[in-house]
């Protein structure tokens, strides 16, 4: 089997949808774009090295899988708290928020936000490793505990049931459909910068949503890795299948983040059969945005690739602007 190695633009830049906004990543450089609430653009860039270009071990293949999922969980919420805060949303502090800045130093969502952290991890554990694993069990003894390796396909089916459920759910939510919206914004702009057309409304807006290098189209493989991996688990008691998945997570995300880079950089058979489920999924994960929200996506990924965009040319002013935004974080760029 052939294959065709694309041009240099692909994997050079990545992104993820935010709350009105995007944040678009090349190399070290992070740029977040957000529509404030006084319609203007607002911008921020900023550094983040990777512990792959510090210590070569981390930058072994497998490895790089678990260290770069870690490393974008920790910079998807601080690029999400620093969107909602360039929002310009207003909010008067409760009496407890007072209390705690001066009682710790911190305010409600300094305190909650680790919290909230735990609790969202073992939803994902509960919802994704330990349900799937229950149900598969029981429908096991239905057969007797006789089913072999098919009980590792069945729990893939059920997460699969599951994860696709949740996104149908979450999706209803008038805030969560505009995310997906900025998501769908996202993809067109890498699609037109890869495809090397000059970065306009007009440009951005023929290409498609759906990219295999997506999120998305990661967890499914995931899912398709786990299935693999479960052939080998030994066990049928609930509780130990779902640590033993527990800890052959790493190995899940490493195997799963080397097909991720591979099928960024080319196009065969293969990469587009795995793709397909994740792919179909962004039907769902993504919409279709408007022309606002794709102006957003482009300041961004403009923002985050300075050597190949004059940062004078997103500084220029936006072509409708409005009122100056009167709380803007220091080092922000308006547009």
């Amino acid at each position: 089997m052939k294959n065709k190695e694309k041009n240099p633009r692909l994997g050079k830049v990545g992104g993820q949808a935010l709350l009105e906004g995007i944040m678009m990543r090349s190399g070290e450089d992070v740029a977040i774009s957000v529509r404030a609430t006084d319609g203007t653009i607002r911008s921020k860039r900023k550094k983040f090295i990777s512990a792959r270009n510090k210590y070569k071990f981390f930058g072994l293949p497998l490895v790089r899988g678990v260290v770069s999922f870690v490393e974008s969980m920790r910079l998807s919420f601080s690029t999400t708290n620093d969107g909602v805060d360039m929002l310009g949303i207003e909010e008067e502090e409760t009496k407890f928020e007072k209390w705690l800045k001066k009682k710790f130093g911190a305010g409600l969502m300094d305190v909650l936000m680790p919290i909230a952290i735990v609790l969202a991890l073992l939803l994902a554990v509960g919802m994704f490793i330990y349900l799937p694993s229950l149900f598969g069990g029981l429908i096991a003894k239905l057969f007797g505990d006789d089913i072999g390796i098919w009980q590792s396909v069945l729990e893939g089916v059920l997460k699969i049931l599951i994860f696709v459920g949740y996104i149908l759910l979450i999706s209803l939510m008038p805030d969560i459909r505009r995310t997906f919206e900025y998501h769908g914004a996202e993809h067109k702009s890498i699609f037109c910068y890869e495809s090397g057309e000059e970065l306009t409304v007009e440009n951005v807006r023929k290409h498609k949503r759906f990219h295999p290098r997506c999120g998305t189209s990661f967890m499914f493989v995931m899912i398709l890795i786990g299935i693999i991996v479960g052939f080998f688990i030994p066990f049928q008691n609930t509780l130990l299948r779902a640590v033993c998945k527990l800890l052959l997570l790493p190995l899940t995300v490493g195997i799963g983040f080397e097909f991720l880079m591979y099928a960024g950089k080319h196009d065969n058979f293969v990469v587009r059969a795995l793709s397909a489920p994740g792919i179909l999924m962004q039907r769902i994960t993504t919409k279709e945005p408007s022309d606002d929200q794709i102006e957003v996506a482009i300041k961004s990924l403009k923002l985050a690739m300075p050597g190949e965009f004059p940062e004078e040319e997103m500084l220029a002013p936006d072509p409708k602007p409005q009122a100056e935004p009167s709380n803007a974080d220091e080092g922000d760029v308006k547009a």
